[in-house]
């Protein structure tokens, strides 16, 4: 009996609330798996009122008895991830197995010296946003095929033989182009094998387990970061992030084919975010911006950024679907929305004086986008203790089903609060 493969993807710019709509479906699935993007990441996922923020830890840790896999496609920090595991385990919530893959790259001290120092090179006007959290130098050591992986921790001749090649390399870059001081080797050889030491018990063929389980019939959850318009090739470029949170990505990311997956689940948030610079056609920098920014707490999970904050936009939207193949949608913070008496809903843009209904592949069309809005009525009730979908006001229900005569696609689940509790369920 085959298992059940789904993929759940962000279908804007990140921070569209995934790791709540992977906890809100926990119960049904046996592995959660993350398969791409590294500690530049930050899923929040509320239970009984506590909130946790797991940045390299699959969203379903929270959950007794279940598997979380963490796939090759992941840049891992240890150091991050061994801090996350403890503060689980200090509370007695680390519930689920762990697994590492083996081939997943690991993000060195070096590499967040670099993003730094190559960030500040960059000049202001010209900066991409990185959270300097080290994620593109993995990932260029990665595809210069220098990376040093997990694997390679538990093996003292590998990991000594690789890192004085790098350290090498990288202390040149530190010390002659951005005026650092160099990186000792004995220093870095003892922190990593520590870290080989640490992580040792959870590492193993995240393929094969995940092709194990669903040769049992089992169910995977696959478990993207960041958004579609970050994606390294489908995304806003160079705005974007190293790798691919595109639904493509996450066979990739985990040694799974395509032919497997049942089910892309796009999250959407009602209205849209992006943290970093670059493009954002529907941004308000106005007080309705203020407004969602405050109410609906739009502040980076991991590095407490205000988020810029803007209306849905339909055109970017109905691209998400085209290039993951989304086959249903999970709407959240449309509780944020009450109050709002008409609510802004970008259709179309205008580009040097043309109809636009296609995001723009170019960077320099997207920014002379104007979005053209239509406005659909708001509605006054708190709808945050709503269980139904009728439950909702009407005008909140036409909102939903205005996003769905868009873009073709159902909308199974809508977010009315934070907590895993606040969730509808429509036919899922």
């Amino acid at each position: 009996m085959k298992g059940r493969v789904e993929i759940i993807i962000g279908a804007q710019w990140g921070d569209e609330g995934k790791g709540r709509v992977v906890d809100s479906l926990g119960s049904k699935v046996d592995i959660f798996a993350r398969y791409q993007g590294g500690a530049n990441a930050g899923h929040t996922v509320i239970v009984e009122g506590k909130k946790y923020v797991f940045h390299l830890l699959p969203s379903g840790m929270l959950y007794p008895c279940k598997t979380c896999v963490i796939g090759n496609g992941v840049v891992i920090d240890p150091e991050q991830l061994l801090k996350e595991l403890k503060e689980l385990q200090d509370q007695g919530k680390d519930r689920a197995r762990l697994v590492i893959s083996a081939a997943a790259h690991v993000v060195m001290p070096y590499h967040k010296l670099l993003d730094k120092a190559q960030e500040s090179l960059r000049g202001k006007g010209r900066q991409i946003g990185t959270t300097g959290r080290g994620i593109g130098p993995a990932y260029v050591d990665k595809y210069s095929r220098c990376g040093i992986r997990v694997g390679d921790l538990l093996d003292s001749d590998v990991l000594r033989e690789k890192l004085e090649v790098n350290l090498e390399e990288k202390n040149l870059y530190l010390t002659k182009i951005y005026g650092e001081e160099p990186l000792p080797f004995h220093e870095m050889f003892a922190l990593a094998g520590s870290w080989g030491k640490a992580l040792a018990p959870y590492v193993d063929d995240a393929s094969r387990i995940i092709d194990d389980a669903l040769k049992e019939g089992r169910g995977v959850l696959f478990e993207g970061a960041q958004g579609t318009l970050l994606d390294v090739d489908h995304g806003t470029y160079p705005y974007v992030t190293s790798s691919s949170p595109v639904a493509a990505g996450g066979c990739v990311g985990l040694g799974v084919g395509p032919a497997l997956v049942d089910r892309v689940i796009g999250v959407v948030k009602a209205y849209c975010t992006r943290v970093g610079e670059g493009p954002f056609p529907t941004e308000d920098s106005g007080s309705g911006g203020e407004r969602l920014r405050e109410k609906g707490a739009e502040f980076g999970a991991t590095t407490g950024r205000p988020r810029r904050c803007g209306w849905l936009d339909l055109v970017a939207l109905r691209y998400a679907v085209r290039v993951n193949g989304i086959s249903s949608i999970a709407l959240t913070k449309l509780d944020v929305l009450s109050g709002i008496e008409r609510i802004p809903i970008c259709t179309v843009y205008d580009i040097e004086g043309e109809t636009e209904e296609h995001f723009p592949c170019a960077l320099q069309r997207l920014e002379k986008a104007t979005p053209y809005y239509e406005h659909l009525e708001g509605w006054q009730k708190d709808i945050s203790s709503c269980k139904e979908y009728h439950d909702l006001p009407v005008q909140a229900r036409k909102y939903v089903e205005y996003i769905e005569a868009a873009t073709g696609v159902p909308v199974n689940l809508i977010g009315v609060g934070p907590g895993r509790d606040q969730t509808i369920l429509r036919n899922f």
